[in-house]
């Protein structure tokens, strides 16, 4: 398996539609707005979610109070980001944090319902920088304020990857409006807060006949000061528990710049041709201190250092669309082909030098290097098709290809002139993942009833490369993907709607590489090349209810996952830990999530979600672990004041409940977020925001094994507040931005 079959079948498939046409929007795109006015009416998936949507169709209910807050469709739920004022000086992190059944913890980790294996889309389509190792890293630089949307499907439907058990988060960008003729529109953005942040914005397109250019640029600069503070105890037999202290103190700063430039072209009337560049870079660098001591079984300190450190992370990132659609007539009949690459380089390298207190000696300096590149590859066919019964049939395939090399180096010495490699952590590690797949769906009403089966059938192939340890494996395997979809409309303000899926989570190569990596002397982790696919059946029964400006929705859901991935430390010795990937036996998860959308007042609005939900892990066959069950609270609440059409106040909070681990639990915490907004003019914008105002954002992870006790906790300096303008230019009147809704108060119902 190589690249080489890739573009084969890349060419072979573009010679087949050369005559006919084909694809700009592939049935895993979202139904969300266009980018633009001037091209051809979006897809029939599109229409739906377009701002001029209807307010009820077969595939989805608007809710319309305002028309752009909630929006749900027979597989999703998507919301507005037009009244989050984080959003407009915030990172994408940030702005998930406020969206329901999503939690990211301080360090960017994403989870869905409490399940941390969730794919992230842009615009329906896989994201280079938003996979892999580098994505934690991704949302909390990359600015949100490049998105009018955010898209959540707990149970996608076949016609979308079942990759990710808990469930697909689907980033929608701005549309950009724009006039027939020769037009130029767009908004410039400029945040700055304390400490020297900043973050800068500019978004823009240009029209012209049967030509429409749009971008997006921008800058972000944030600084992090971490502490870490550790304490772990371990069984040295005898009733005996030898304890250590760890503390760590990181000031570091984080840069982000991010570009996108998009052509479209109608060919004719029936036919656009859509190219897309995009490129990002990503840096952290920065400084640590370390402090360890250790105690004997006496309990006297016997072993301490210090270790001061220097250095950082850099990942950059560079991507390429090729689309080509061809609509046989306005009512959502289409044919449509999609290539994709992205390419990618991560890299992290840290100079510490370490000075042993207890026992005494001379100092010891260390480099660490790690370096990961990618290639990702993809290719999309797709065909819709109405049916004369008030239908529709989806049929496609899918080829995506994944080649990362994966590098990890670590060299000791006297002085940093006279390092020597240390091979039990330096290691070269290469994979290639191929997955092809073949889909259908078929939706129809039935009435009140609307349905919608569908079925993925998807063939992986795996290559894995030990460079090093010269051991290469291959696995290949066949997998069916069931979903269906119903819903039932009970009233002209309620639906009931229920769901099932079959998804799937493979571990990422880095899950799989046997070699150890550093961390610090006491702490490493690893990969586990017996680590299997997760699978996780899911079911759903949702109630949903809009009047007005009201919005409610309350959602059962189970969830059984067999061969559930967590992380396992396990000590080898001398007080070192080795953390790793392990499957469970099996996890099991009920929960009841609701959600509120609404005002209070003429002038003051809510929106609020919590979720409840009892879990169960079968942690039969991993040392030190045990069978527990539990049960999580998670929620958020906005309150919305628009005292005047050109004053907006925000408060926002949220908290993430407490969730079980294999060996222990992930404490509870929260934070709050205050933010305002002045209309200066027609052009001109105020914004200011505080984000964490309290200060106390940060996680606490607990160990309690036989062989070791462990608590963990990790602050991150979140407070930071921004003030800033945002301008809007071009030609023609101005569009109402879909990101922030500047009319004045409704009256009404």
């Amino acid at each position: 398996m190589n690249s080489i079959r890739f573009m084969l079948l890349v060419g072979t498939a573009l010679a087949t539609t050369a005559g006919a046409a084909v694809a700009q929007t592939s049935p895993q795109t979202p139904p969300t707005a266009p980018r633009t006015q001037t091209p051809p009416p979006p897809p029939a998936d599109a229409e739906a979610k377009d701002d001029e949507a209807e307010a009820t169709t077969v595939d989805e209910v608007v809710v319309q109070g305002r028309q752009t807050d909630v929006r749900t469709s027979v597989d999703s739920i998507s919301y507005s980001l037009a009244d989050d004022l984080q959003a407009r000086t915030g990172s994408l992190a940030d702005a998930l944090r406020n969206v329901p059944s999503v939690d990211v913890d301080p360090q960017g980790n994403v989870s869905l319902r409490g399940d941390s294996n969730v794919t992230i889309l842009i615009d329906g389509r896989p994201s280079g920088m938003l996979s892999g190792e580098s994505r934690a890293q991704a949302l909390l630089q990359l600015p949100a304020d490049s998105y009018a949307r955010i898209e959540v499907m707990t149970n996608p439907s076949a016609a979308y990857s079942p990759e990710g058990s808990g469930g697909v988060i689907n980033l929608i960008t701005k549309p950009t409006a724009v006039r027939p003729g020769a037009t130029t529109t767009g908004s410039l953005r400029v945040n700055a807060g304390e400490e020297g942040r900043y973050n800068v914005g500019l978004s823009a397109a240009y029209s012209r006949d049967r030509l429409t250019l749009s971008g997006d640029l921008g800058l972000r600069h944030d600084s992090i000061l971490q502490e870490v503070d550790r304490f772990r105890e371990v069984n040295a037999g005898g009733g005996v528990f030898l304890e250590s202290r760890q503390s760590q103190d990181i000031d570091s700063t984080l840069d982000g710049r991010f570009g996108r430039l998009t052509a479209e072209y109608k060919l004719t009337d029936k036919t656009q041709l859509t190219g897309e560049l995009r490129a990002q870079r990503f840096s952290n660098d920065g400084v640590g201190v370390e402090l360890f001591e250790g105690e004997n079984a006496g309990g006297t300190v016997d072993r301490s250092y210090r270790r001061d450190s220097e250095g950082g992370f850099d990942g950059q990132g560079e991507g390429a669309t090729a689309r080509v659609l061809h609509r046989f007539d306005d009512q959502g009949h289409e044919w449509s082909n999609e290539l994709r690459i992205d390419h990618g380089r991560n890299e992290f390298e840290q100079a510490t030098v370490t000075d042993p207190i207890l026992p005494a000696g001379p100092d010891v300096y260390e480099l660490v290097r790690n370096r990961t590149e990618f290639t990702i590859m993809g290719l999309t066919s797709a065909y819709i098709r109405p049916l004369s019964d008030g239908g529709k049939l989806r049929l496609g395939y899918e080829l995506e290809t994944r080649q990362p090399e994966i590098g990890n180096a670590v060299s000791r010495g006297p002085s940093p002139g006279a390092l020597t490699p240390d091979p039990t952590v330096t290691n070269q590690f290469n994979a290639e993942q191929a997955v092809h797949a073949v889909y259908g769906t078929w939706e129809r009403p039935f009435g009140k009833l609307t349905a919608q089966a569908g079925l993925r059938l998807e063939y992986t192939e795996i290559d894995l490369d030990q460079v090093t340890s010269g051991i290469q494996v291959s696995n290949d395997y066949f997998r069916a993907y069931p979903t269906l979809h119903l819903g039932y409309e009970l009233s002209d303000d309620q639906t009931l709607r229920a769901s099932y899926s079959r998804r799937v989570q493979r571990p990422q190569p880095f899950d799989l590489n046997p070699f150890l990596v550093f961390q610090d002397p006491f702490n490493y982790r690893s990969g586990n090349p017996q680590l299997e696919p997760q699978e996780t059946d899911s079911y759903e029964l949702m109630w949903q209810r809009r009047v007005q400006q009201t919005f409610y929705q309350a959602t059962l859901y189970f969830r059984d996952t067999s061969k559930a991935f967590t992380q396992v430390s396990t000590d080898i010795g001398g007080g070192i830990f080795v953390t790793r990937p392990e499957n469970l036996g099996a996890r099991r998860d009920l929960g009841l999530e609701l959600t509120g959308n609404g005002k209070l007042l003429e002038t003051l609005r809510y929106n609020a979600s919590i979720n409840v939900f009892h879990q169960e892990i079968d942690a039969s066959g991993i040392p030190g672990a045990q069978d527990s069950s539990g049960t999580v609270v998670s929620g958020r609440a906005n309150l919305n004041w628009q005292p005047t059409p050109e004053d907006f106040l925000q408060i926002s909070g949220l908290w993430q409940g407490e969730s079980l681990q294999a060996q222990g639990v992930r404490e509870a915490g929260g934070m709050i977020n205050l933010g305002y907004r002045r209309k200066l003019s027609d052009k001109w914008a105020f914004q200011a925001t505080v984000r964490d105002v309290f200060d106390e954002f940060g996680d606490v992870t607990v160990f309690d094994t036989p062989a070791f006790r462990e608590r963990t906790e990790r602050r991150f300096g979140g407070r930071a507040w921004y003030v800033g303008l945002t301008y809007s230019f071009g030609q023609g009147p101005r569009r109402q931005e879909p990101q922030f809704d500047f009319s004045a108060p409704q009256t009404g119902g």
